[in-house]
């Protein structure tokens, strides 16, 4: 089952429950109240692009880091010129320009 955490708005008690999603909140355990409130105390990561790791997530190679960087730079330069425009990118990071371009 899920934990939910929930603050009591009669008493202002923090707590935690396990139950069902489809369930409904329980009461407070400190003063018997219905009127209580989800908290949101922590969320799950999620990585995408360069915030993904290169290999199996703990070591990479340097292929692996080569690939990932080939893979990741297109996309960097793209949102980068469209914000800056290619001159001041070009200017400011040549690195993301290969020397085909």
């Amino acid at each position: 089952m899920p934990a939910y955490d929930y603050r009591c708005r009669a008493c202002d008690h923090l707590f935690e429950a396990h139950h069902a999603m489809t369930e409904p909140a329980p009461p407070c355990p400190a003063c018997q109240a219905e009127d209580v409130q989800r908290v949101i105390k922590r969320t799950p990561a999620v990585a995408g692009g360069m915030n993904t790791h290169a290999g199996d997530g703990q070591r990479a190679s340097k292929e692996q880091l080569q690939s990932k960087w080939a893979e990741e730079t297109p996309k960097l330069r793209k949102q980068l010129e469209d914000k800056l425009g290619a001159d001041t990118v070009r200017k400011n990071a040549p690195s993301l320009y290969n020397n085909s371009e």
